[in-house]
């Protein structure tokens, strides 16, 4: 079951988005991707900030192939 709230690290969201691990530091350094924090020293994700993010990559996706 999965929980809204959830908070993943970065080599889950990385699985979930299946890109590297990488790919997630460096959108954190440029301030895009997915909101992330910090909880001590570990960087986290909420599970429905990346699922708002990765809809609304696809919804600037269909936009930009409607027109």
């Amino acid at each position: 079951m999965d929980n809204a709230d959830d908070l993943l690290t970065t080599a889950e969201v990385a699985q979930i988005m299946r890109s590297p691990v990488s790919t997630l530091r460096y959108w954190r350094h440029l301030g895009t991707g997915p909101h992330s924090f910090r909880v001590g020293r570990r960087v986290v994700y909420r599970r429905a900030d990346v699922t708002a993010w990765l809809h609304e990559q696809a919804e600037a996706g269909r936009a930009e192939r409607a027109g």
